[in-house]
């Protein structure tokens, strides 16, 4: 009989998942080793695996995780407009600041999103979906439908600005904003992430509007 997770299972999960992120943003994903994790953490590499069986496990319940996050917020925005009334431009900057806010408490994790889905697995694993995805398609999906999904707050937000040819290119601007503020705003900075999203919610009514 298997031995039942503890309460504290998850929370132990998700702290090991932080941990983690930071020891690949500084070392980078090949780099780092579970033996790192494992001293990052506080405790053995032995007691490690009892939670994951590799460090590749940990990477892919890390971007599985993210991603869920991120496809959430959208979700939340997308009820929050609707409970509020919120017109399409308030829509989409409400997107906007929440992503950012997500952004300032997971900077390392999103940093792995951005750069580390490509050592994920392409070995297609019938335990993830109907489809038999592999964990590197399952991510990449993720991150398209992010994408697909901020391109609908802009074409409903800026309709008059928005074409089938420059979609792609103005969704990417927006995303190219925000997607890697881990790399040069810091909490406590000079500007806040509350604050940037202010300014790129200004820079879009000027530009877009």
């Amino acid at each position: 009989m298997a031995r039942p997770k503890s309460a504290t299972h998850e929370i132990k999960r998700d702290a090991i998942l932080d941990i983690a992120a930071q020891c690949f943003a500084q070392s980078s994903y090949p780099a780092a080793s579970m033996n790192e994790i494992a001293a990052a953490c506080g405790t053995s590499k032995a007691r490690l695996y009892h939670y994951y069986e590799s460090k590749e496990a940990i990477l892919f319940d890390l971007l599985d995780r993210h991603t869920q996050r991120l496809l959430g917020l959208i979700a939340q925005t997308e009820a929050t407009a609707q409970r509020k009334n919120l017109d399409d431009r308030a829509a989409l900057h409400e997107l906007v600041r929440a992503f950012l806010q997500e952004y300032e408490t997971s900077a390392t994790r999103h940093a792995a999103l951005l750069n580390d889905t490509q050592f994920l697995s392409d070995v297609q694993d019938p335990a993830l979906s109907a489809n038999a995805v592999s964990p590197r398609e399952l991510v990449l999906n993720r991150q398209r439908d992010i994408v697909a999904a901020m391109t609908r707050f802009l074409k409903r937000a800026y309709p008059e600005r928005l074409t089938p040819t420059n979609q792609t290119a103005l969704t990417m601007m927006l995303l190219g904003m925000i997607n890697w503020t881990f790399t040069w705003l810091r909490p406590g900075g000079p500007i806040s992430y509350a604050a940037f999203a202010e300014e790129v919610i200004a820079m879009l009514e000027k530009g877009l509007g």
